[in-house]
């Protein structure tokens, strides 16, 4: 299975495949035979990381990440800070923008030197 991720093109990529595919189903092994059919009906999508590169890997770090804190908050009383806790954790944290006061004009200072 890695040699398929790992091939240059969508050809060679469909074609380990496609091997990979045939052995499985030609197996005496139960679960071999299963991982077959699972590969065969996942066929369109594994290729399509070769056309495309897709990937929900950094998805899912995000999930695992808002799962690890949540397990690790025993809950929390306020969404707000749950969610809070969440943005801390993942590194997008990104105030609003605080209102600026507005400038006193005075004269400008002179210089005596």
């Amino acid at each position: 299975m890695r040699d398929i991720y790992l091939a240059d093109t969508w050809r060679q990529a469909r074609t380990l495949l496609d091997k990979a595919i045939a052995g499985c189903l030609a197996d005496d092994v139960p679960e071999i035979v299963s991982l077959g059919n699972t590969l065969q009906s996942w066929r369109r999508e594994i290729l399509a990381h070769h056309a495309t590169g897709a990937s929900n890997g950094p998805t899912e770090g995000l999930n695992l990440c808002v799962k690890k804190l949540k397990r690790c908050g025993h809950g929390f009383r306020s969404l707000e800070h749950y969610r809070l806790r969440v943005l801390f954790h993942a590194g997008a944290v990104t105030w609003p923008a605080r209102p600026q006061p507005s400038r006193i004009r005075t004269r400008a200072p002179h210089s005596f030197a």
